[in-house]
This record gives C-alpha cells, structure tokens and sequence, in this order.
C-alpha cells in the first residue's frame, strides 16, 4: 500500500535504476510512482533504468509477449530497459486472467513444473527486443552450464546475469564466466539473510550486518555495515540491488562513493564465504510440494 510512495521517493533521492518483476506483485504501484515523479519533473522516463521479469508460468513463446504487456501496462510504459527470465523453472501456464500474479503453485496449490525448451523462451525474448518493448535481455538465477545453453544458440546475447550475491554466496566462478561472456553482473539480496528472516529461511546468527568482520571494518570507515557490503559488491564490479522504504536508509546506501575497501578489507570480507545460498528453490519448493534444484 505505500509502494507508489516508496517508488517516488526512491526517484527524488537520486535513484534511476527500478528492478522490478510480475511476482512482486507491485508493478501497478511501481507505475503509479514512476508517472508521479515524471509527472512532477523529478526525472524524465529516459533517465530511468527499469527491468522487469519473465515469470516462471510464462515461459511458452506465445506467452512471453502476453507476460510482458502486462507489466508494461501496470508500469506504464511503452518499453522496459531490461526484461530477464526469472528463474530457469517452467511451471503450469495460469491465464493473467484468472491469477495473477500467478506466483508458484497453481489454482489447486500445487507447483507443477512442465518441460520446456528454454532456447525457445529466449527466441521469443529476442522478438521483444525487436519490436521495441525492451532495450536488452538477460537472464536471473541461472548457473553456468544453463547460460551456455543460451548462448550457444542465440542471436542476441543476454546483456545481464542477476543473481544472489552477498559475502557468504560470493560466486567467483560464476561471475568471472559472465563477465567473460560479456554480461554485466547483478547481485540480489546483497546484504545476505536481512530479506529472509522473516521468511523462516535464515537465522539471526546469519546476518551479515552483525558479522564481526564487517562491523570492524565499518567502525573503521565510518560507515555502515549496509555500506560496506554495497561497496563490497560495487568494488567486485557487480550491481547491488538494494531495497528500503525508508528516505533515510535510502540516502544512506546511495553514499558509498566516497570510501573505499582496501585490498585487505576485500580480501577478509572475501573470506567470510561458505557458498551460502537464501534464496534456493532446490530448498524452498520441497515445501510446495515439488523438488526442483537448479543449481545442484
């Protein structure tokens, strides 16, 4: 209910980039702000960075172009700067119509994952790109071996890999190949178990915010533990996502330009990994009914 709010103050506070998605299940109120602050002359629509996401139910190439109207419709805009493939899951096709968001399990509340040939999802992405409706294409969650599917048989190539990135999920590996494969690289859930706590998904003794290493290495630079680990991951070279609804916390996590890790800083936070991964259907989908990994 306070989204719009949140979205409008987000773009007087400075922010230009909205990472947004159908299963958020907010795009109409992201819309709501965005037009509000253009409306207001707090930005013009060109100098804003907008991405949006392919959801799992939409995955039949007839479906794509259908999943992403609609999002343009709630966002209201002519075109998005970015659309990516959520997850490399394939579920049950649920008509907009009838749910939606369509979220992860169906009508009965049963994830039903179906096959599906994902070249053929990234094909009928590609027609988006050539009919105006998206800037760039890319891809969220996938492993390695998932996005050599895609660009062994791709006429465009996907410009971004978004996936969790903190200091206990690090992923080197990962994103060395991306930037090899010339895709920017976004990291979600940058500040590692914050987002999932109340989600029963991570414990207090998980959270990064209170890890000793970081909160040292704060009090040395003034700063918070928040703004080190966002300027951990810009150092990297990656794009942290963070989110607040806060004006506050938002002026907070955009200063982090004027500090900087040193090579010992990096190296002692780069040893806090244990390939810790939150954000895991492979876990969370059991509890629906339904195991499906994707990156075991």
């Amino acid at each position: 209910e306070k989204c719009a709010d949140v979205c409008y103050n987000a773009i007087a506070a400075g922010y230009r980039r909205l990472d947004c998605a159908c299963d958020y299940g907010n795009e109409e109120q992201v819309g709501q702000g965005i037009a509000r602050a253009i409306q207001d002359g707090l930005c013009q629509r060109e100098h804003l960075f907008v991405t949006s996401k392919l959801w799992n139910t939409y995955h039949n190439p007839e479906h794509v172009p259908l999943a992403l109207a609609r999002s343009l419709s709630d966002l209201q805009l002519s075109y998005v700067d970015e659309y990516l493939i959520h997850f490399p899951i394939s579920t049950q096709f649920i008509p907009i119509d009838v749910k939606y968001p369509p979220e992860w399990t169906n009508m009965e509340g049963k994830m039903v994952v179906v096959s599906n040939d994902m070249t053929a999802t990234w094909t009928a992405m590609e027609a988006l790109v050539d009919n105006g409706l998206c800037r760039t294409i890319g891809v969220c969650n996938f492993s390695t071996q998932l996005a050599r599917q895609i660009l062994s048989t791709c006429r465009i190539r996907p410009s971004t890999l978004q996936v969790e990135l903190h200091p206990h999920n690090s992923q080197e590996k990962l994103i060395r190949f991306a930037r090899e494969a010339g895709m920017r690289v976004t990291g979600f859930s940058v500040f590692g178990a914050s987002s999932y706590l109340e989600l029963s998904m991570a414990t207090e003794s998980d959270l990064l915010m209170k890890d000793p290493t970081i909160v040292r290495i704060a009090a040395m630079k003034k700063k918070s533990p928040a703004q080190v680990l966002l300027r951990w991951a810009i150092q990297r070279n990656t794009l942290p996502l963070c989110k607040t609804s806060t004006p506050e916390r938002m002026e907070e996590n955009r200063n982090v330009f004027d500090f900087y890790l040193t090579g010992a800083d990096m190296q002692e936070i780069n040893g806090l990994n244990k390939n810790r991964r939150y954000n895991d259907p492979g876990v969370f989908c059991t509890g629906m009914g339904t195991f499906c990994p994707i990156y075991d």
